[in-house]
C-alpha cells in the first residue's frame, strides 16, 4: 500500500533547488568579463584552465570540506590560480570574474518545478520534514528565505550554523531527535549518493537518490532503496523505498 513515512530529511541544493544546471552558462557569462578587458584572451583555453582547476580543487575530500563553506574566496582562490598558470597578471580581473560567476549562480539558483507543491503536499498528509544542507550559514540561510522554504520544515540544519555537514552522523542524529522519530519511520533523501543517502542508510533510514540524469551507479557496490529522477516523484509516488 502507497504511503507516506512519519518523516523525510531533505537536501537543498539540486533537491529542491536547481543549483548546478546553469554551470556553464554562469561560467561564460564571467569569462565575458576577461574578454571585454583583454580582448585577445583565449576564452576556451581560459576555460578549460577553470574546468582543470575546478576538478583538482575540489576532488580532495578535506578543500571540498573546508572550500563549501566560503565558496566566494575559494572561486576567487582558484582564479588567482588559473590566472597564474597562463601568466595573466592582473589579481583584481581574476576577482572580479569570480564574483561575476558567484553572482551569476545565485541569481540563476530556482525551484525546481512542482519542489513547492510536493512539500505543501507532505505537510498536509502530516509528514514530519527536516532539512540537511552543507556550505556556509549566510549562503545557504539566504536561499532557504528567499524562496520561502523554512516554513515547510519541523527542522534545519545548515553546516555553517551547526558546526558539522553530512556525513556526519551527528547530522542526522540531530534532525531524528528533533523530529521525534525513528530511524525507520524515516526517509533520507538527495542528490549526493553518500551524504544524502547512503550515511543515513548506516544508521536505519531508507534511503533515495536523485539521480536526474540517469548516471547510475557505475557498480557502486551498496544501492539505495529507491532511485528517482526527481524530488517530486516521492509525492507523485509515495511507495515506501524497497532494497532490490
Amino acid at each position: 500500500m502507497d504511503s507516506f513515512p512519519r518523516a523525510i530529511l531533505i537536501d537543498l541544493d539540486d533537491t529542491l533547488l536547481d543549483d548546478t544546471s546553469n554551470v556553464d552558462s554562469c561560467w561564460a557569462g564571467a569569462c565575458a568579463v576577461a574578454r571585454a578587458r583583454l580582448p585577445g584572451i583565449d576564452i576556451s583555453r581560459l576555460r578549460a584552465a577553470i574546468d582543470k582547476q575546478n576538478s583538482w580543487f575540489w576532488s580532495d575530500p578535506e578543500r571540498h570540506r573546508t572550500g563549501r563553506l566560503d565558496l566566494r574566496g575559494n572561486t576567487r582562490t582558484i582564479l588567482e590560480q588559473v590566472f597564474a598558470k597562463l601568466d595573466i597578471d592582473d589579481r583584481d580581473l581574476a576577482h572580479e570574474v569570480a564574483e561575476k560567476y558567484r553572482d551569476l549562480r545565485q541569481e540563476r539558483s530556482t525551484l525546481f518545478p512542482g519542489a513547492m507543491d510536493a512539500l505543501d503536499r507532505l505537510r498536509a498528509e502530516g509528514v514530519r520534514l527536516g532539512m540537511m544542507t552543507n556550505g556556509a550559514a549566510g549562503a545557504q540561510r539566504a536561499k532557504i528565505e528567499r524562496f520561502g522554504l523554512a516554513r515547510h520544515f519541523d527542522h534545519i540544519v545548515i553546516e555553517g550554523e551547526f558546526g558539522a555537514g553530512k556525513p556526519d552522523r551527528r547530522v542526522y542524529d540531530t534532525l531524528l531527535s528533533a523530529l521525534d522519530v525513528a530511524p525507520g519511520d524515516t526517509w533520507a533523501i538527495g542528490d549526493n549518493l553518500e551524504f544524502d543517502v547512503l550515511a543515513p542508510m548506516q544508521l536505519g533510514l531508507h534511503g533515495i537518490w536523485v539521480d536526474p540524469r540517469n548516471a547510475g551507479l557505475d557498480g557502486h557496490p551498496v544501492r539505495p532503496h529507491r532511485t528517482v529522477s526527481a524530488f517530486t516523484e516521492i509525492v507523485e509516488s509515495p511507495a515506501s523505498p524497497v532494497s532490490d
